[in-house]
């Protein structure tokens, strides 16, 4: 192969073989509609003989776009994908992108600092899920001008919003339970409930006052004993059950707030010799696909998961055409009972 053949061939090449500009060049592959029809397809057809094609960081610097939306979360990926619910998220908003021309581009903590991860990130706008009002990312996002759409955090002035009716799901999975009649009911919230803010209203906190509210009609308050913090894993959930019986803990029947957490704990609770709903019923929160299939299968509250995800890329992808758009959408929940809750029998065994 001679030089000429073996070097990588310029817009300059194209031009000269064209018998146009550099500038005629750039603009048959980024803005056609500025050279006349015949004009921009011999270009087109010379680049194509010549094997030229665009650099593609030159691309988006003249364009100052990256074709990428980025998808922010708090926890590391390897954890965050433990959880279906995540992947189901993503895919929702992936599929949403991916139609409009978009890469979807994941942001996780950098070294720990998920505010360096943020600054990095060469992204036309975000899409922000489960962060806090006291997380530092927030501050780094605005620094940074993206525009952005945050799911199931608290509210931040002049960013859109996409939630679920958290409290109103999680107050029929608590008045399903004590309908049953359960008094000794063991919350299992998921991280990061511990490092929340006082006055937070993220999705953890609208879940605790909706638990609160369900139980309330039986005079059944939640005390802070009876919640329990775990990550959104099926270990997690495993484990919340582990600390929970080493403490003493008997409760008839587990509220949780993922259906991974839920399933965890049904395997611990199995591992123990208790029979679920039996024993001790368990109610989750989200849907996954495998909560129909679980043994026995899991009551839980019904969220739009991939729904969610469409809904929150459509609002980022209008924002990014210069699009009025919604300040805030609430996705409807309801309780989806099947074969892990039962009336309450007796206290749980040892």
């Amino acid at each position: 192969m001679d030089q000429q053949a073996a070097r990588r061939v310029r817009i300059a090449d194209v031009a000269e073989a064209a018998g146009v500009s550099k500038t005629a060049v750039s603009f048959a592959f980024n803005n056609p509609e500025r050279l006349a029809p015949a004009t921009s397809a011999r270009i087109l057809a010379v680049a194509d003989t010549l094997g030229y094609r665009p650099d593609p960081v030159a691309r988006m610097l003249t364009q100052r776009r990256t074709g990428t939306i980025g998808l922010v979360t708090p926890q590391a990926l390897a954890s965050t994908f433990s959880n279906p619910y995540f992947g189901m998220f993503s895919a929702g908003v992936a599929a949403v992108a991916e139609s409009a021309g978009y890469g979807l581009h994941f942001i996780s903590p950098l070294h720990g600092s998920l505010s360096s991860a943020v600054a990095r990130a060469t992204v036309d706008g975000i899409v922000v899920i489960g962060l806090s009002s006291d997380h530092p990312e927030i501050a780094e996002i605005r620094r940074a001008g993206l525009p952005t759409v945050t799911v199931d955090s608290d509210r931040f002035e002049g960013l859109p919003a996409i939630d679920v009716d958290d409290e109103g799901g999680a107050r029929e999975a608590a008045a399903h339970l004590a309908a049953l009649g359960h008094r000794d009911v063991l919350v299992i919230a998921v991280e990061p409930a511990e490092h929340a803010p006082s006055g937070a209203d993220d999705t953890v906190a609208r879940r605790l006052r909706g638990y609160r509210a369900g139980l309330r009609s039986t005079g059944l308050e939640i005390a802070a004993a009876d919640v329990l913090v775990s990550p959104a894993t099926y270990a997690g959930g495993a484990a919340a059950v582990e600390r929970a019986w080493l403490a003493g803990r008997r409760p008839t029947a587990i509220l949780a707030m993922s259906d991974a957490v839920a399933i965890g704990a049904i395997r611990a609770l199995r591992d123990r010799g208790l029979a679920v709903p039996a024993d001790v019923s368990v109610v989750g929160f989200d849907d996954i696909e495998l909560a129909e299939a679980t043994d026995p299968p899991l009551t839980t509250v019904h969220q739009p998961i991939r729904g969610k995800g469409e809904a929150a890329a459509r609002l980022l992808l209008a924002g990014l055409s210069g699009e009025p758009v919604e300040p805030a959408q609430r996705l409807a929940t309801r309780l989806v009972v099947r074969k892990s809750t039962a009336p309450a029998r007796r206290s749980a065994g040892s």
